[in-house]
């Protein structure tokens, strides 16, 4: 089938990658399948540079990708960035109130191609041993301000309502929060999300007239989702965002990729009728 006229942009973790953050044969298949036939097929992850570059090198993606919940646009085939929105100085005030009113709280700032620890926790030390990272331990004050692109909050799922509920009181001007799984809350740049990051990347890379596709599970995919023009949750999605979808397709470890593009695929007179109407 002929695919040039879509743009498939997928979240990572928890929709294309399964529980052990895999990507199942099947869906590579499909995925080299709809590339072929002219489709392009591009990520929109919270990851930054280190955590992505293996996912990314695995699919074979020769196209620019949203990453940092959407605070860059980053080719990994020149290895350089886009496009990018740094952490404003106001976060460094919300780090610090984070640090006093929760001891025991993880902090991770992504950093250009880094990952700074600055308040280590059981649940960051397990997320650097499942993604393989080495992070670089310092205080605040010793990481560079200028390519800074998000916090994030690491702390145990049945905790961290109470982070969301303080940032909501103390710390929201001049930032945006993003619940981005059951232990992980982030800060970004005002105005920063995925469905910004996407709209970034389509600008830049001048694909405005395509149809476009965009699939996840969480609430920092919920936007990104309800803006495309092929909205996909997967079966394991959460409420909200199963709501902001046309399509439900199966859960992570059930190969949804293929799923998706099957979908596209048995689309009438998607050349013609669908993009018409963009």
């Amino acid at each position: 089938m002929d695919f040039n006229k879509v743009l498939i942009v997928t979240d990572l973790d928890g929709t294309l990658l399964d529980d052990d953050k895999n990507i199942a044969e099947d869906d590579l298949r499909a995925i080299s399948e709809f590339r072929a036939g002219g489709g392009i097929f591009a990520a929109a992850t919270g990851r930054g540079v280190a955590m992505a570059q293996r996912v990314i090198g695995l699919l074979g993606i020769d196209f620019p990708c949203v990453i940092f919940n959407g605070a860059a646009v980053y080719d990994f085939g020149a290895d350089k960035f886009l496009w990018h929105s740094d952490m404003p100085p106001v976060s460094d005030k919300y780090i610090r109130m984070l640090e006093k009113e929760f001891p025991d709280i993880g902090i991770e700032i992504l950093h250009e191609k880094l990952v700074y620890v600055t308040d280590n926790n059981q649940t960051v030390v397990e997320h650097m041993a499942f993604e393989h990272l080495t992070p670089t331990y310092a205080a605040l004050d010793e990481i560079p301000n200028e390519g800074r692109f998000k916090v994030l909050i690491a702390y145990p799922p049945e905790k961290i309502q109470r982070v969301i509920d303080f940032t909501m009181e103390h710390c929201r001007e001049g930032v945006n929060w993003v619940h981005s799984s059951p232990m992980y809350y982030e800060m970004l740049p005002e105005g920063i999300s995925k469905a910004a990051g996407v709209k970034k990347l389509i600008e830049l890379t001048g694909q405005g007239d395509r149809f476009t596709v965009a699939a996840g599970d969480y609430g920092n995919d919920r936007a990104m989702i309800a803006d495309a023009d092929l909205g996909v949750a997967v079966a394991n999605a959460i409420d909200s965002v199963k709501e902001a979808a046309d399509l439900i397709v199966c859960d992570n470890n059930s190969s949804p990729m293929r799923e998706i593009i099957e979908h596209i695929r048995s689309m009438r007179n998607l050349s013609q009728d669908s993009l018409s109407e963009k």
